[in-house]
């Protein structure tokens, strides 16, 4: 598979190291950059991440005419904008994907905007990322042995799907499909609540009056619970309002979970802590020997 022009909307990790995931394959010709900071475009430029870019602010849309693939790797609150800029501007065999966190929010914003150009839109979420931004952070190898999830439509192109599959396998990423609620569903509870639980303990311990010291004293448990509460606190911000109705489900249910450790805490109660505690490590041992599956099938 041959991309002649990708163009990625939203130039850093994401985007970024898809842009060198793919010219380290030789799959891609051309990559026009997009994005809202001169610096960061220029850093892009620097390291070969793309060949061209522009910024949002200039007149861009006219790239995705004859582009193969468009790429949105945005913070998800900006996809309606995008979605209405360029539903006139497509081209008539260009597909376009995307690289959110969620998807019913998205595809809903996509509906709305994209008119007669819908089924050009492969809804999309890479199962990969670092707690850093920006195009210095992206690298080729981002996506090796890694899950994406297509979530795509009843009227998307079989030809859009192909072309969308094809570029993410020559990440070298392994590709899947599920429905865009079990999507939303799955990920609260194995993403969105985990980076939620990070911001909130390093939050509350930066608040307290002696912050210094309890930072100080922190070592490789708080480095590994809190790490990915150094991610974009942007795209953090957007991923938990898009999808609140099924975060708000995990937060209660994880707090009703803690409510119950405390219990078992207050009274005493080593012996079931200690198997609550052996069976939290038995999954999570299990889970990291088969770490990295392929992406099951919705059907």
């Amino acid at each position: 598979m041959q991309i002649r022009k990708l163009l990625v909307v939203g130039v850093g990790l994401i985007g970024g190291s898809c842009a060198l995931a793919l010219k380290r394959a030789a799959a891609v010709g051309e990559v026009v950059g997009v994005g809202r900071t001169r610096t960061n475009l220029d850093t892009a430029r620097s390291r070969g991440v793309v060949d061209r870019s522009l910024t949002l602010d200039s007149p861009w849309t006219h790239e995705a005419a004859d582009a193969d693939v468009v790429l949105l790797a945005t913070p998800v609150a900006q996809f309606p904008a995008l979605f209405a800029a360029l539903a006139q501007h497509l081209g008539r065999d260009t597909a376009m994907t995307d690289a959110g966190s969620t998807k019913q929010d998205v595809i809903a914003a996509a509906r709305e905007a994209l008119g007669a150009r819908l089924p050009s839109f492969v809804p999309g979420h890479p199962i990969a990322g670092t707690e850093h931004a920006g195009a210095a952070a992206a690298f080729p190898s981002l996506y090796e042995n890694r899950n994406v999830i297509l979530t795509p439509l009843p009227e998307t192109s079989p030809q859009a799907i192909a072309r969308v599959t094809a570029m993410w396998k020559a990440c070298g990423a392994r590709v899947g499909t599920l429905a865009p609620d079990r999507h939303d569903a799955v990920f609260a509870a194995v993403s969105h609540l985990p980076h939620v639980l990070a911001f909130t303990l390093v939050a509350e311990l930066a608040a307290r009056p002696d912050a210094a010291a309890y930072f100080d004293h922190a070592a490789s448990g708080f480095r590994d619970f809190t790490r990915i509460a150094g991610s974009s606190p942007e795209m953090w911000r957007d991923i938990a309002l898009a999808n609140r109705e099924a975060l708000l489900a995990e937060i209660d249910g994880y707090c009703d979970a803690l409510a119950a450790a405390r219990t078992l805490i207050s009274e005493g109660d080593g012996e079931a802590l200690a198997e609550m505690f052996a069976q939290a490590s038995d999954a999570r041992r299990a889970w990291e020997a088969r770490r990295a599956p392929p992406v099951p099938e919705d059907k």
